[in-house]
């Protein structure tokens, strides 16, 4: 099933024409992108990044000089902050109209070891997100959420479904100032820093002729950074405020990925490791009951709406999914053969 690696999520419209927008974390591999993307393909007023890391704004402005001209560039702005601080965000935000909050703690072991910085930066930089939102009478904001949120057994998934959760309740307490907030769901990034594919990828490079592998069992959702960008700017444009989004994509076995990559490579397993999951799971059975299906996302809608928006049970084309259904890693039917994940690791290694 190749062509699930090239769904396309773009959005109809330009969803940040002549508008300010805000990344949280933009110095990640996600915001690397959707910088790129934004600067390449879209008409934004102006970007701003805001990360932590003073020598990666600095290595990313330099990149992007390199790649774009004075013109382009002169939309960029770089924001040294922590959503951990509030009166950082106040300044940061204002005059921004969209904010795409992909800053987070993401390593499952280190969170694991470290839950209070975990809990400090996911969930209450969710909340110091939301209430600079408020005072800068931002738009529209979309929080990166993954598939650890749904049905968690580790502390990061644990905290991204409470930063899921503050975000789809600030619909409720926006009134008058008009902010709307959506969350989007989705599994591995291909070549992201932290997953499997790039770690296997240096093992590799320095002789190994074994591969790690956690249980043989394991299967995972796959997404391309690409694909990950356009579905963030879709969703922008799509939601009336309190939404889960969840694009339909493909999964594997780890082992397949491994014997992609590696024909040759021997496999050993190591272990699950503390606070891992063996699938993954984006939508839960209890889920189902306000969860809608599109041609390449599932929509679920929030279960306390006493904003005005529109549900998009009324919007044509919307089809609500069986009660019991739930979307996880095991149990996708869109799974990737052989030839598509050897076109997914061309994709990322060219």
């Amino acid at each position: 099933m190749t062509a699930l690696l090239h769904r396309d999520f773009s959005p109809q419209t330009d969803p940040v024409k002549n508008k300010v927008v805000l990344i949280t974390g933009g110095t990640g591999s996600f915001g690397r992108r959707m910088v790129q993307t934004l600067l390449e393909t879209y008409d934004p007023r102006k970007v701003i990044i805001l990360s932590r890391d003073e020598l990666k704004q600095y290595e990313m402005k330099n990149e992007l000089e390199e790649r774009f001209d004075k013109v382009k560039m002169s939309k960029m702005r770089f924001f040294l902050g922590d959503v951990r601080d509030r009166d950082r965000l106040n300044m940061a935000f204002r005059g921004v109209d969209l904010v795409i909050h992909a800053a987070a703690l993401k390593q499952v072991p280190a969170a694991e070891y470290n839950p209070s910085e975990c809990i400090a930066t996911n969930i209450n930089g969710a909340e110091n997100v939301v209430a600079a939102a408020f005072a800068a009478h931002v738009k529209k904001v979309v929080a990166l959420s993954t598939d650890k949120a749904c049905s968690p057994i580790n502390l990061y998934g644990a905290t991204k479904l409470a930063s899921d959760k503050i975000f789809v309740a600030a619909n409720n307490m926006s009134g008058d100032i008009g902010t709307r907030f959506c969350v989007v769901r989705y599994g591995n990034v291909v070549g992201s820093r932290g997953s499997v594919v790039p770690f296997f990828k240096r093992l590799l490079e320095k002789g190994a002729t074994d591969l790690p592998i956690t249980d043989p069992r394991m299967t995972r959702f796959w997404i391309s950074l690409d694909q990950g960008v356009a579905f963030v700017l879709s969703c922008l444009e799509l939601t009336q405020g309190g939404e889960i989004f969840v694009p339909k994509i493909p999964a594997t076995l780890v082992t397949d990925l491994a014997t992609a990559m590696a024909p040759e490579a021997t496999q050993t397993v190591i272990g699950i490791r503390p606070g891992e999951k063996l699938h993954e799971m984006m939508i839960s059975a209890d889920d189902s009951r306000s969860t809608y299906e599109l041609d390449d996302r599932y929509v679920i809608e929030p279960e306390f709406a006493e904003y005005t928006r529109k549900s998009f049970s009324k919007v044509r084309g919307i089809r609500k999914v069986d009660e019991g259904f739930s979307y996880a890693s095991d149990n996708n039917e869109e799974r990737l053969d052989a030839t598509g994940i050897k076109d997914m690791m061309k994709a990322y290694l060219s």
